[in-house]
């Protein structure tokens, strides 16, 4: 028995539509080997469906392109070169017209390439997330081989070393400057709040770390200090940073409190082993008030 997957493209403009082979397999048999599909195979169709589907979509935007947007003539194409897209489903080899651009619109510059202006990044977000979510949980190599492991995909621990760095870059841009102080308001005002979700439990740790310097895995040690939200009903948060490293770790952790919908009016618990260097990052006003409990364990 043979089976065919196609995908058929309906223009919506008045043109006929068109058939796309995405792959054939053959089963002789039933076995708990042959049913469905194997690995290989949804990898194999994975990735010719994103290679059609991405190239209906190029051809459609460079045709939409392409007319002047003052005098709506054709552009001409000056040339082509390619561009490597990576995707969760494989990577692409996109061909990328150069269009000259129309001496109507009177501008310094001759050509323009419509695929690099939409697509400045070379990586899907989607990819970009997979791999920093699994290099944060796992080592670089090991995030690796688990997306490698499922989807069509190819890389190298460089790139995923270099991918989580740029998002952990972007992410840590996000947060604010280092305050003394993150109580805005005082009692009158947290009393015209409304009621409050459930409490926030907030438990942190910290650890030594061996350093390295170069080929030198023993230069010393440094503190690291996790710690993880939870909140009933809500999905948890976790935050983490070295200590004398990091010039804004208050900011960090208010961050995470914040997106959680922390009020001046809620109950917070916070638990630790009794550190004094844990205890350091919640004093001098970044949550403390009337609402905030503080539980060490000696």
């Amino acid at each position: 028995m043979k089976m065919f997957i196609q995908i058929i493209i309906d223009p919506e403009n008045g043109r006929p539509a068109t058939t796309k082979n995405v792959a054939e397999f053959k089963r002789e048999s039933l076995s708990t080997d042959t049913l469905g599909l194997t690995l290989l195979e949804s990898k194999v169709i994975l990735k010719n469906i994103q290679s059609v589907v991405t190239q209906q979509q190029v051809d459609h935007y460079i045709h939409e392109y392409q007319p002047c947007p003052r005098c709506h003539q054709h552009q001409t194409i000056k040339g082509h070169h390619t561009i490597v897209y990576r995707t969760l489903f494989g990577k692409l080899s996109l061909k990328s017209p150069g269009l000259t651009i129309c001496s109507c619109q009177n501008s310094d510059q001759k050509s323009i390439s419509p695929l690099s202006k939409a697509l400045p990044e070379r990586m899907s977000p989607e990819f970009q997330f997979l791999q920093s979510k699994w290099a944060s949980l796992v080592s670089y190599g090991m995030a690796l081989n688990i997306i490698e492991d499922v989807l069509p995909v190819k890389s190298n621990i460089a790139t995923v070393f270099n991918n989580t760095q740029k998002v952990a870059k972007r992410l840590d841009a996000e947060i604010g400057d280092e305050k003394t102080s993150y109580i805005d308001g005082c009692q009158a005002q947290w009393d015209t709040l409304p009621y409050p979700d459930s409490p926030l439990s907030v438990g942190i740790d910290g650890g030594y770390i061996h350093s390295r310097d170069g080929d030198n895995r023993k230069a010393g040690w440094f503190e690291a200090i996790v710690g993880k939200s939870l909140q009933d009903e809500k999905p948890s948060k976790r935050f983490g940073f070295v200590c004398q490293y990091d010039d804004k770790p208050k900011s960090r952790l208010n961050t995470m409190l914040q997106r959680q919908g922390l009020q001046m009016n809620q109950d917070i618990t916070f638990l630790s082993d009794g550190g004094e260097t844990r205890y350091e990052i919640f004093k001098n006003g970044l949550v403390l008030n009337q609402n905030t409990c503080w539980i060490g364990f000696m």
